[in-house]
């Protein structure tokens, strides 16, 4: 997207300068937030005009988004952004600002407004940070951006570094110079990370000091996204199995025995799942953006913009909801701080601002983990069932696209595109999707072995004879979220091949197999997926397993499966993916993905603990062309056989008699 913003953009000012102002203002909100295949749910919201007619209308916010988008990535202006930055700064007296890719809500998907790493650079990854100076600028990622960087970044311009081999503080500390003032944004950066770049800007004798009146970068961002507007909705408690009141019941019950007035709430995930209610403010993700202040009597501030609200979510809420405009939020912290009251925040997962805010203000804050991150997590009955559910439905999808590579994609002639367009339009049989749960990825022969890779017009491959393909997707549907990855063999696959995948098979089936005494974190169980793999010298670099939310984010807190990081104690009802691979540079890429809920296996063993396994969750066969059955034990043979029989049954009755066919085939015994 290197060519001049398109023509129309001249026609779409012109209409919507005929507009009333908050009309226009509007239809600009409702473009900046995403369009899950193709629409835009905030247009539902948009209020009766004659002036403006409903096709008119979503064709004026279709026009928006897409000169947004195009603006964003618009690479050929980058140069001219980064001058205007550097006046912008000079003219605050900073000579330089850090620029992270994230937004106040820390979440993993941004809404346009908050591109402003990908708006200064042209880099489009999922990692990144920026930092800019008077003479020289950088941008760092990881290992997964290395090609991409090079690709999308002008090096001219930035040098561009891995964040591990060169990080930021070594950088800092050899270009800042003795009495500079390096800014930054406060919502957009943690307490820890704060102090990482004060300490390497006071070695090279400068100074990190918070902006003023916004950010300097916002300032130079003549058009940019205002904050999206999709409608917030209510969760019914049909699918979320317990009512609001009663979740803010329980955590303000503890809120009390802590003697602690209120709880800061910054992660739209918390505020979602607390109040029973979705949105559509981010990609592939049902958020809505907005901060909360929890009180000790169970009532709660929601900051949130108020045009958002369907009708019927207000009643939803109820009275003990009140709502605020998001700009009210500081002035909320400052009557806390002013009262003296003791207030919770999370430092982890809310950015430095509001706890400093707090903090000047008076406020006695009491620093703790955010309090619906665990009850979260451990899904109850009603939502497990709603899981179980979507999965059966998701499982449909995915034979559905399976069978179609089997029969017709053999020969060479499907490239990675149009399989992850099958794989979608498979999914959306379903009336009840919502969405994708992210970005597919799909990759052929040696783009499969990139971890994160998204195809592209560029780098689209075929799915040729003799190579390996990998397939990672997900749904979104109201009941539940889903994650799978499969890896397919085109045509004959190779000893090679076949002996990685039947390792990472055997790492797959020890997790799924697993049984842990209460307390078990992640991490503890981490060797189990990697053994096989380690006994040929092989390994992957990734961890192999991340929470999953209800109708929530893909990637959840707090517990996950790792190497190293979390260690929070695994509990029941938790969901986790089940992810080992193993990646060959060049060649190809095997991963093997089902989501598990943790289960109550023995109440109480002899030592007095809970045992606990998992429930596999995912419903697709494990292609059998890949399984080497002589490097499998038979307790490893008797859990593929059953895995298969299990998805013989619950998918089959739910298929058309060609794919029931290719199923029967599949699921057939080793």
């Amino acid at each position: 997207m290197n060519a001049p913003l398109p023509s129309p953009i001249t026609d779409l000012s012109i209409d919507l300068a005929a507009l009333p102002p908050a009309l226009a203002a509007h239809l600009r909100g409702i473009a900046a937030a995403p369009a899950p295949f193709g629409g835009f749910p905030g247009l539902r919201l948009l209020p009766a005009d004659p002036a403006l007619a409903p096709d008119k209308a979503a064709a004026l916010v279709a026009l928006l988004a897409r000169n947004y988008a195009a603006a964003i990535e618009n690479r050929a202006a980058v140069a001219a952004r980064l001058t205007a930055l550097r006046a912008e700064l000079a003219r605050r007296g900073l000579a330089g600002l850090i620029i992270p890719l994230t937004d106040e809500f820390h979440g993993e998907y941004l809404p346009l407004r908050a591109q402003r790493l990908t708006w200064l650079t042209g880099f489009t990854g999922s990692a990144g940070l920026c930092i800019v100076l008077p003479e020289r600028a950088a941008l760092w990622s990881d290992g997964r951006y290395t090609l991409q960087l090079r690709q999308q970044v002008d090096a001219g311009l930035f040098d561009l570094l891995h964040i591990t081999d060169q990080p930021p503080s070594d950088w800092l500390r050899n270009t800042l110079k003795p009495g500079q003032k390096l800014a930054y944004d406060a919502w957009l950066h943690t307490e820890d990370a704060l102090r990482r770049f004060a300490a390497a800007a006071a070695a090279a004798g400068a100074e990190l000091v918070a902006v003023q009146d916004g950010n300097p970068l916002d300032a130079v961002w003549a058009d940019q996204p205002p904050p999206p507007l999709a409608p917030v909705v209510p969760q019914p408690e049909a699918f979320a199995g317990q009512a609001s009141a009663e979740k803010r019941a329980a955590i303000a019950a503890n809120l009390r025995q802590q003697a602690v007035d209120a709880v800061l709430l910054t992660l739209p995930e918390s505020i979602c799942w607390l109040l029973n209610i979705r949105g559509g403010d981010v990609k592939h993700t049902p958020f809505a953006l907005a901060m909360a202040l929890l009180h000790q009597d169970a009532t709660l501030d929601l900051f949130v913009d108020a045009r958002k609200l369907a009708p019927e979510t207000s009643a939803h809420l109820g009275p003990d909801i009140r709502i605020q405009p998001p700009e009210a939020l500081d002035a909320a912290l400052d009557a806390l701080g002013a009262a003296k009251r003791c207030v919770q925040a999370d430092p982890a997962t809310a950015g430095a601002y509001p706890l400093q805010r707090l903090e000047q203000a008076g406020a006695r804050l009491k620093r703790a983990d955010d309090p619906c991150l665990l009850p979260k997590a451990c899904k109850n009955a009603v939502e497990l069932d709603g899981i179980r559910a979507a999965h059966l439905r998701d499982g449909v999808a995915m034979c559905r696209f399976l069978a179609w590579l089997a029969r017709d994609a053999q020969d060479g002639s499907v490239d990675e595109l149009v399989a992850q367009d099958k794989l979608e339009a498979c999914r959306r049989l379903d009336n009840s999707l919502r969405d994708l749960s992210f970005t597919s990825i799909s990759g052929a022969g040696p783009n499969g072995a990139v971890v994160h890779y998204r195809a592209t017009p560029e780098t689209n491959r075929k799915l040729e004879p003799g190579n390996l393909y990998l397939i990672d997707s997900g749904g979104q549907y109201p009941d539940g979220t889903t994650d799978i990855t499969r890896t397919i063999a085109i045509g004959t696959p190779t000893v090679e091949m076949r002996e990685a995948f039947t390792r990472v098979l055997k790492g797959h089936i020890a997790i799924a197999r697993a049984k842990f005494p209460d307390g078990t974190a992640g991490q503890q169980l981490d060797a189990l997926a990697r053994y096989a793999l380690w006994q040929a010298g092989l390994d992957y670099d990734h961890g192999t397993g991340h929470g999953v939310g209800a109708y929530l984010s893909v990637h959840e807190g707090p517990h996950r499966i790792s190497k190293t990081g979390s260690m929070v104690a695994l509990k029941p009802g938790m969901i986790v993916s089940n992810e080992p691979g193993y990646y060959k540079t060049g060649a190809f890429g095997i991963r093997i993905e089902n989501l598990v809920a943790v289960r109550l296996e023995i109440e109480r063993a002899e030592n007095g603990k809970a045992w606990y396994g998992f429930e596999t969750l995912t419903r697709a066969p494990i292609d059998r062309a890949l399984i080497e059955p002589a490097l499998l034990s038979p307790e490893e043979i008797d859990w593929v056989n059953a895995y298969h029989a299990q998805v013989q049954a619950d998918i089959a009755p739910r298929l058309d008699d060609d794919t029931r066919g290719w199923l029967a085939t599949a699921t057939a015994p080793l």
